[in-house]
């Protein structure tokens, strides 16, 4: 069973910067795409970033492209979401996932993800 865990979320104004974590358990981490989904109050869970197994391809969702970055850490099993100029539009719990396949490209349908962590809450104020 592999867990992750998320961190780093919190308070921040409009226009600032948070930097999100997700840590997963096993020691597949490296053969594995991941995401970040993220869900508001009374909508549904969307894609908001992934990366490649390898971290040599990431793809976003349009109204974050620019403004976050996600990469990962494969040596320490962590994978980053870097989220800049904020807006309140970005408050969301905030979710990383593991794809069900090995050395795939990564998807944005939750569908293709096996393991989710247990999210981590991002309000932005205006």
């Amino acid at each position: 069973q592999v867990q992750l865990v998320e961190s780093g979320g919190g308070l921040v104004q409009a226009g600032g910067s948070l930097r999100l974590s997700c840590v997963a358990s096993g020691r597949t981490f490296g053969v594995y795409s991941m995401g970040w989904f993220r869900q508001a109050p009374g909508k549904e869970r969307e894609f908001v970033a992934g990366i490649s197994w390898s971290g040599g391809d990431s793809y976003y969702e349009g109204s974050v492209k620019g403004r976050f970055t996600v990469s990962r850490d494969n040596a320490r099993n962590t994978m980053f979401l870097q989220m800049n100029s904020l807006k309140p539009e970005d408050t969301a719990v905030y979710y990383c996932a593991r794809t069900k396949r090995t050395y795939y490209s990564g998807s944005n349908e939750p569908s293709d993800y096996e393991y989710w962590g247990q999210g981590t809450q991002v309000t932005v104020s205006s």
